[in-house]
Formats: structure tokens, sequence, C-alpha cells
């Protein structure tokens, strides 16, 4: 776990490789795990940066393979799991015994995953796709206190939001002029990375919300949820109340999260080592 706790990426990229091994109805776990350089029906991961950059973190065998012990899915759950108690997150119990997939879909997994480029209406349809409801949108959505994103994943935001090299209006000039001049210096950076939480992104905490308040929610996905009164009023809420109930309400969501698209009797298999389908 000390790689893990250096690099909170590493932890940022559990999650996000645990959530979309999930969501994925031909998972879990989509076939990340079968080579650092996948490419999947359609994928090609290594020139995906908004895609591959997320889950890039997870492919460090020296902090995720500590874990294939036993499934694939079941590794994936309890490294994401211990990963932010590392970060000073919350606990929460993930059952075993999920089978993992032997089918992996690029086309499904663009068209099941929560985009950084979504609006409220596509992650509500998304997440009620899969039987979540706001709630657990924001609440999952806190996970972005943790860790970084590369600009290729909102750079359109500062440089080109509508098509004619403008900025998007939801985004506080002061933090966008700011990411332009010391981060994202050009529309076509791929690699320069910036924190989701700056100053607290290696915390598990409530500052994410916050800077959500503030309009300086990285994604256009999070300041998507200050453009909804529900999802708005939940978003305070969590500001409001003390840090062990967003904690509490967190694990809540992740553990149903984790009964999504379970696989039973012979769909799927249990893989016997985690980056290889049994033959």
């Amino acid at each position: 776990m000390e790689v893990c706790q250096k690099d909170s990426k590493v932890g940022s990229g559990g999650y996000e490789f645990n959530n979309r091994d999930i969501l994925i109805p031909t998972g879990p776990p989509f076939l990340l795990f079968l080579s650092i350089f996948v490419v999947i029906k359609g994928i090609d991961f290594a020139s995906s940066p908004m895609f591959f950059n997320s889950i890039r973190a997870f492919y460090d065998p020296t902090c995720l393979y500590k874990f294939c012990n036993f499934n694939a899915f079941n590794s994936i759950s309890s490294a994401s799991k211990r990963l932010f108690r590392v970060l000073g997150g919350p606990f929460w119990r993930v059952p075993t015994g999920r089978r993992d997939g032997t089918i992996s879909n690029g086309s499904e997994a663009f068209s099941n995953i929560p985009p950084p480029t979504g609006n409220l209406s596509t992650l509500q349809r998304l997440f009620f796709d899969h039987g979540l409801n706001l709630t657990d949108l924001v609440l999952l959505s806190g996970a972005h206190t943790i860790g970084v994103s590369h600009c290729s994943s909102f750079s359109y935001r500062l440089y080109n939001f509508t098509g004619v090299g403008d900025q998007d209006p939801a985004l506080d000039p002061e933090y966008a002029a700011n990411i332009k001049a010391k981060k994202c210096t050009n529309p076509n950076d791929n690699t320069t990375k910036v924190g989701m939480d700056p100053g607290s992104r290696k915390t598990f905490d409530l500052s994410y919300y916050s800077l959500l308040l503030k309009r300086r929610g990285l994604f256009q996905s999070d300041a998507a949820l200050t453009t909804n009164s529900t999802t708005k009023t939940l978003v305070t809420q969590l500001l409001q109340g003390p840090i062990q109930n967003f904690y509490d309400e967190f694990a809540k969501s992740m553990e149903k999260m984790g009964r999504i698209n379970v696989k039973t009797g012979s769909t799927g298999e249990i893989r016997k080592q985690c980056a290889v389908v049994n033959s």
C-alpha cells in the first residue's frame, strides 16, 4: 500500500476502474486487465487519453497484483476500498463471489460510462439505467476529491466550449485563467495533469463540494451538479453536515453500485489470473 499512499492517482484510478467494471453490462470486469497495450473492439486506449488516463494508475503491478489472490472483480473492488482507507476515506463492505466477464466491447463502454463532458441529463440517464439515483450521483462524484485529470478531459471548457474559441461561462473565470496560465497552456495538451481538488487532492474530504459552489469543478460533469435544484441542494446539505455523514452515505452508494450487473450461474467466470481470461 506504500505505492498507493504516495500517489493519490492510484486511489482515484482504483475508484474509476471499479466503477467502470460495474457499469458495463458485459463486464465485470471489462477486460482492461488483459494487456497494458489494450485495444478492445474499437477503443485503442493508448490513443484515447480521456478514457485511458483515468485508469492508467491501476496498471501499476506493485499496487494492483497485491490483491489478485482471488477473482479479478473482487480484486479490483477490495483494492479500491483499501485505497480509499489509505487516503483517509470511508470503509464499505464488498460482497465477494461476483463472476468475471469474458466479453469486451468498446462502444458499450463509451455508452455506459459517465463522461467528463456529460450534462445532468446524460448523467441522470446513465445512473438511472443502472438503478442509481441523483443522490448516488452526487455522492459518488465526491470521489473527485482525490486524484488528477489530464488537460485533454476538460480543455475544451477553457478554449473552445461551443466551437467558436470561447470559454465555458459556468467555469469561474479566475480559476480558468489560472489553469490556462500555469497548467493547460494550449488546447492540445494531452499530458499535463491538474488536481481535481487543488490543495486537497490527496485527502478524501468535502472540499470538492465547496469548489462546485465556487464554480470550480474541473469537469463539465462536475459543474452539472449545480445546474439542478435537487443535486445542488444535496451538495449544500453535505457541506453543512459532519464529514462522517458524507463517509456513511458514500459507502452506502458504493455498496449499492457494487450490486449492479451481477453475473450468476454459468454467466461469466471466476478468472484464475487477473489479466487472463480462463482458457
